[in-house]
């Protein structure tokens, strides 16, 4: 090919990405935040407006996918043979590029699956996880890289409900959360926890081209029972210079050294009455100096300086009755936290600093709201369990709903165990992919 051709060709390829493309490399996105600088995506879609493709799934799951480039990689259930699912598809068409069974297994209990961690890639390798335990690496080309089963090496995971913190990448390292209860029990007459180790709870770091630990990093709790469990996901930050880890759970948050695993501070406990039932399912999500922590069962949210040492007081707390989430992460976009209220069906927007709240709004549905939202292109998106989308403009002074849509799948109701609408929507290539019930949406112009 002549060098004026091979001009032509990457200029081609270059105009046809979108103006601010992003990858959506894991569960809150490429900025451990929620929110993406995609922009240009429809402002009308419907499950036959404006759709790419829709890929059919082999059963249901609450992870959300990974986008690199032209792969979308996703994380399903297969209750048919009682399997657990990796998949790549093709960006463009949904085609499957290829999938695995990873291990056996579907359910440990009816309100969720074993799929339920988000998948995550570096860009040169891709890593599920499962509620089982197991934890595998493959190459873009599908190709297995390192496998390891964290179960039979640290001890059967001690969590009631089904395991689902998703793994996460940062500065070149793969972080895996444990927040377990510190003693073995039977649940449904399943073994949780290990009846001869010491179930503490811990955060692993892996190197992620070879599966072996570089540190474990045990945290300490003073929770109860239930109460020590987490179901959330590491979130990284940067603050004055230092990158932070931040953990929620165990009726607290902690930040930690990303490179080390050191515990830099720690919140009072938002759990002083010692409640053993308050298992812990959002992320804490970190801007403009703060992070936020939000307690369970339609208690507060927590604000704690990230300039902070040792144990410490929040610097605002909310209201309760007014801004709160049992189980969505909130999200941070263009200034402003957004807190959805799974049960209250609202969502607030707030001020970083001092936790004011500009406005609040209650979104048109009966359904819960458990997926975390998503702020892009100016808009911040949620979806219901049963597949109806919602679109907000971001900012401003007021709730305004821009857009709904439905894409459950006909027939299915709320009270069918896990096949419901848990995932939240990434955004790429100027694109939403949108996980319903039975399929994957690819929204876009």
């Amino acid at each position: 090919m002549k060098p004026c051709a091979l001009f032509s060709a990457a200029l081609l390829a270059l105009c046809s990405l979108p103006a601010t493309a992003a990858n959506w490399p894991q569960f809150r996105g490429p900025n451990h935040d929620g929110s993406t600088p995609e922009t240009g995506l429809p402002e009308k879609f419907s499950q036959s407006e404006n759709v790419k493709w829709a890929a059919p799934m082999p059963g249901p799951a609450a992870s959300v996918p990974a986008v690199w480039g032209d792969k979308v990689f996703v994380s399903s259930s297969d209750p048919a043979k009682q399997k657990l699912m990796a998949m790549c598809l093709d960006a463009k068409t949904g085609k499957v590029v290829w999938q695995h069974e990873v291990t056996d297994g579907y359910q440990h209990d009816d309100r969720s699956n074993l799929a339920s961690p988000s998948p995550c890639t570096d860009g040169e390798r891709a890593f599920f996880f499962y509620g089982t335990s197991v934890l595998v690496a493959y190459d873009f080309a599908g190709k297995e890289v390192w496998k390891r089963d964290l179960g039979k090496d640290y001890g059967n995971f001690g969590t009631q409900w089904t395991y689902s913190s998703s793994p996460a990448l940062d500065g070149g390292k793969l972080y895996i959360q444990v927040l377990q209860r510190n003693e073995a029990f039977m649940f449904q007459n399943l073994q949780k926890g290990d009846p001869k180790g010491k179930n503490e709870s811990y955060i692993l770091a892996l190197d992620p081209a070879t599966g072996k630990e570089l540190w474990r990093q045990v945290r300490p709790s003073d929770a109860v029972a239930e109460s020590l469990e987490g179901f959330s996901t590491p979130v990284f930050h940067t603050y004055n210079d230092q990158r932070q880890m931040l953990i929620s759970g165990g009726d607290t948050m902690t930040g930690h050294d990303a490179a080390t695993g050191k515990e830099l501070w720690r919140m009072t406990t938002y759990n002083t009455a010692k409640i053993g039932h308050w298992r812990l399912v959002p992320s804490p999500v970190a801007a403009d100096g703060v992070a936020l922590v939000c307690a369970p069962k339609k208690e507060p949210v927590y604000a704690v300086k990230l300039d902070s040492k040792g144990t410490v007081e929040p610097a605002w707390v909310s209201d309760g009755k007014e801004v709160s989430s049992d189980v969505s992460t909130p999200l941070f976009y263009q200034g402003k936290f957004y807190v959805l209220d799974s049960d209250r069906k609202t969502l607030s927007c707030v001020e970083p600093r001092t936790g004011k709240v500009v406005w609040k709004g209650e979104f048109p549905t009966r359904q819960k709201i458990e997926a975390s939202p998503t702020g892009a292109d100016g808009k911040i998106y949620a979806v219901d369990f049963m597949g109806n989308v919602f679109v907000v403009k971001a900012g401003g002074d007021s709730f305004q709903l821009l857009h709904q849509a439905a894409f459950g799948q006909e027939g299915t109701t709320s009270v069918k165990g896990d096949r419901i609408c848990r995932a939240g929507i990434a955004v790429a290539n100027g694109c939403l992919y949108i996980r319903a019930q039975d399929r994957l949406y690819c929204i876009g112009k």
